[in-house]
């Protein structure tokens, strides 16, 4: 029996090739919903930690999330939009925090996305990522200084320890969850 390559009978979005191009629309939708998962999870752990979260002294537990960019790169949009909109909604200095908040994250994440291509094994990428996020927390140290005219020098050390806690706790949280989600396949 010969297959038919009349286009007529394929499926609407199917081509020649089979099912390829329903394949890549499912995973851009896919991609879409947990990039939306992962932004919505960070605004939720954000509003329960909220008064801790945008203080001098800064436990964000959300940043946790900032993990799952070890896993992989196409999570950055989730975690961007995540710390976007959290700092939208709950921050009282809103205009400083969607500026300084959220490029430090994006440049985080890019540093961190550039440093993977050299780093084999999970544990020494959250490493490198925690490593990453606690330094350029003198970006929300910056921040803080221009709004409230607190000292940089001391700002940038209780917002970096803030963070190194936060991420190191992530650490082995993420790792463990991966083991059971396996965040490299979704």
């Amino acid at each position: 029996m010969e297959k038919s390559t009349n286009t007529l009978e394929q499926p609407i979005g199917a081509s020649s090739r089979g099912t390829a191009v329903v394949n890549k629309s499912q995973n851009k939708v896919q991609g879409i919903v947990v990039n939306g998962l992962i932004a919505a999870l960070y605004i939720a752990v954000s509003a329960i930690i909220q008064p801790f979260g945008f203080t001098q002294v800064q436990f964000r537990v959300s940043e946790m999330f900032n993990h799952l960019i070890v896993f992989n790169k196409k999570y950055m949009f989730g975690i961007i939009l995540g710390v976007f909109l959290t700092n939208l909604f709950f921050s009282p200095m809103k205009a400083y925090d969607l500026i300084f908040g959220v490029g430090q994250s994006v440049i985080a994440l890019l540093i961190t996305i550039a440093c993977a291509r050299f780093i084999k094994g999970i544990w020494a990428r959250m490493i490198i990522n925690t490593l990453v996020f606690t330094f350029t927390m003198f970006f929300i140290a910056l921040e803080l200084h221009l709004a409230f005219d607190l000292p940089f020098m001391f700002t940038w050390l209780t917002t970096a320890v803030g963070e190194f806690v936060v991420m190191a706790i992530g650490m082995p949280i993420m790792y463990v969850i991966n083991k059971r989600v396996r965040f490299d396949r979704i």
